[in-house]
C-alpha cells in the first residue's frame, strides 16, 4: 500500500462519517480515527512487519502491479477522447449498473442524460450510494464492468456534452 492509497483511504473516512476504521493487510496496519466536529483524520498508525516479511510479501505485489502497466497504452486514447467529459467515481466501493439485481440499467452506451440524473451506484462499506451526472450529454462509453471494484477518482463514463 503506497503513500496515495493510504491519502485516499484517509480522504474516503472523513468524507464517510465513520469515526474509525481499523485495516490489516499482510505486513501493514492501519488505523484512522476521525473527530465528529471536523470529521477530519485524527490519528493514523502505520505498522509495517519485519523486513524479512516485507521481502517475502514484495513479490506478489509486484505480480499484481504487473497486469496494470498495460493501461498505459489506453493514454493516448484519452487524447482521442478529449472533447468527452468523464465522470469519475467519488470514492472507493464496487460499482453497479442497475439499481438491483432483477432492475434494469440505469443507463446505456448512447443514454442521453440531463444534470441530477443517476448513472450508477457505488457500494462502500454496505452503503449504497447514488452517482449522479454533473452535466447534459450522451454516454458514449461505460468505462467500468458491472460489480467491478472501483478507486477514488477512477473514470467510469465518458460523455458527450454537445
Amino acid at each position: 500500500m503506497d503513500l496515495k492509497e493510504i491519502q485516499n483511504l484517509i480522504k474516503f473516512v472523513s468524507n464517510s462519517g465513520v469515526a474509525e476504521v481499523k485495516l490489516e493487510t499482510g505486513d501493514i496496519k492501519i488505523t484512522i480515527r476521525t473527530t465528529l466536529e471536523g470529521n477530519t483524520p485524527d490519528i493514523t498508525y502505520v505498522q509495517q512487519a519485519p523486513m524479512q516479511q516485507a521481502v517475502q510479501q514484495s513479490a506478489p505485489v509486484q505480480q499484481v502491479a504487473a497486469p496494470a502497466a498495460p493501461a498505459a497504452p489506453a493514454t493516448p486514447a484519452v487524447d482521442e477522447n478529449a472533447k468527452y467529459v468523464t465522470i469519475k467515481s467519488p470514492m472507493i466501493g464496487t460499482f453497479y449498473r442497475k439499481p438491483a439485481p432483477d432492475k434494469p440499467t440505469f443507463v446505456e452506451v448512447g443514454s442521453t442524460i440531463g444534470k441530477g440524473d443517476v448513472l450508477c451506484v457505488v457500494e462502500a462499506m454496505k452503503l449504497f450510494n447514488e452517482i449522479e451526472a454533473e452535466i447534459t450529454g450522451k454516454i458514449v462509453k461505460i468505462l467500468v464492468d458491472d460489480m467491478s471494484p472501483v478507486e477514488f477518482d477512477q473514470p467510469l463514463f465518458l460523455v458527450d456534452p454537445s
